[in-house]
């Protein structure tokens, strides 16, 4: 179950915002946009997802 939430979307340093084209996902570490279902090694999970794991 832990490989299905490593993704972008619960990652750090995900940022969403809305612009006039729509929605923009990018990562703020790697400086590009990306999307949330995408997965990169250098995932950090998001406090509440640490939780989680931890729980599991």
């Amino acid at each position: 179950m832990k490989k299905d939430i490593h993704c972008c979307a619960t990652c750090i340093n995900f940022k969403v915002s809305r612009t006039e084209k729509g929605m923009k996902y990018e990562c703020t570490r790697l400086g590009y946009e990306t999307q949330p279902s995408y997965k990169f090694n250098c995932w950090e999970p998001k406090d509440h997802v640490k939780k989680w794991l931890e729980e599991e």
